[in-house]
């Protein structure tokens, strides 16, 4: 089974009713804020409360800094992303969002994508919605998304360039392909921020599937209607039973520097490759050579074996479709005599069988006591036992 969410946008979508819809539907705030203050961002906070929108309740997002209203490059975000700790995931989901916009404002504008200056969504709390619904989406292990279709509204809006009518022209330029939703109302819905989310990470758009609901959260946005003003997130799992399918994508290569490989790799990670590694070899002549191995879904499969072709000194890669299995995981917060530290559980029929401390928390918890590692690590590890029920 796959944990998904299926976003239902009959109100439309904007990054922060995402963000607060997976708060809403247990998303760690603590695994959210810590990532987020690691990152280079000016000092912020962000509050979650409690709003009733026309007799629903649902959480709204409150965001308080001191930046002024920044414009930012597309180059600038993604070093921001490219440079942090944030887990693998996010930063692929992140940068695919912010780079579904940078493409559409580059088509509008006429420019390169790493010249884009991004305006509302180079804003901090922008940023925040952005990088913080991917985070909710790790803590949460959601591997799947699915959407209703999107609602765009009606009016006309102010953007950087003057009052134009909805949808502006960038959340326009993003939704090419999506199915829309009719709704006649003066006032916009979606913003590109939302549409971004959909686009660069939606699976399928359409109705509710047949599903089992397992929970649903609500998030609200600023405007008041007379209709709920709300995005509802509503998680199931997939009822598939049979192994999850992927292809494996490979080649030898001989005459590539250590360097160049290692720069290949760091990309095919951005582009979504769920897993990439390389295996010394021997080939004929005795030769020393390496072999790449990628890992993607089946409907990524064409990308990255053309990637191979075109970013390798390879003339051909083989491609095969295997089964895999892999253990649910999410994570929780666990406070220790170090402080807070982030755990990744894994579970396999609804019981949590291993547990994990973060890397990145037991190495700062190790530095600021100025105590060995291991020593560290070993000691949460025993806190985490008291914490969390493994078995």
């Amino acid at each position: 089974m796959t944990n998904a969410i299926y976003l239902d946008c009959h109100a439309g979508i904007a990054g922060d009713m995402l963000l607060s819809s997976l708060v809403d539907l247990g998303a760690d705030v603590a695994y959210i804020e810590t990532h987020l203050q690691r990152l280079p961002l000016n000092e912020f906070q962000m509050q979650f409360s409690n709003q009733n929108k026309k007799g629903i309740q649902a959480k709204y997002l409150n965001i308080e800094f001191n930046e002024a209203h920044h414009h930012r490059t597309a180059s600038d975000i993604f070093k921001i992303i490219q440079n942090s700790h944030l887990p693998n995931r996010v930063k692929m989901r992140s940068q695919k969002i912010f780079n579904t916009i940078a493409q559409a404002e580059a088509k509008i504008h006429g420019m390169s994508v790493e010249d884009v200056h991004f305006h509302e969504v180079g804003a901090m709390d922008s940023i925040i919605d952005i990088i913080g619904g991917c985070l909710a989406l790790e803590n949460l292990n959601i591997d799947e998304i699915y959407a209703s279709p999107i609602p765009t509204g009606g009016g006309k809006v102010n953007i950087a360039h003057g009052l134009y009518p909805v949808p502006a022209p960038a959340t326009a330029e993003i939704l090419k392909g999506i199915p829309l939703a009719s709704f006649d109302i003066g006032s916009e819905l979606t913003t590109p921020t939302g549409a971004a989310f959909i686009k660069a990470l939606a699976s399928k758009i359409g109705p509710l599937p047949s599903i089992t609901i397992d929970h649903i959260g609500y998030g609200c946005g600023t405007k008041n209607f007379d209709f709920p003003n709300i995005l509802r997130a509503i998680q199931f799992k997939t009822k598939d039973n049979t192994p999850t399918q992927v292809q494996v994508i490979e080649c030898q290569i001989d005459d590539m520097s250590a360097e160049m490989l290692s720069y290949f790799l760091e990309q095919v990670f951005e582009d979504g490759a769920l897993d990439a590694y390389f295996t010394p070899i021997t080939m004929k002549k005795s030769r020393p050579a390496t072999k790449l191995t990628i890992i993607s879904k089946i409907e990524n499969a064409s990308f990255f074996e053309d990637y191979v072709l075109k970013n390798t000194t390879s003339l051909g890669v083989r491609s095969y479709t295997v089964n895999r299995k892999v253990l649910h995981r999410q994570f929780e917060t666990v406070h220790t005599s170090y402080g807070a530290i982030l755990v990744k559980t894994a579970m396999l029929n609804d019981k949590i069988i291993k547990a994990k401390p973060e890397f990145e928390d037991v190495r700062n918890a190790a530095i600021q006591s100025n105590t060995p590692f291991v020593q560290v690590y070993d000691h949460i590890n025993q806190e985490i036992q008291k914490h969390i029920q493994i078995g």
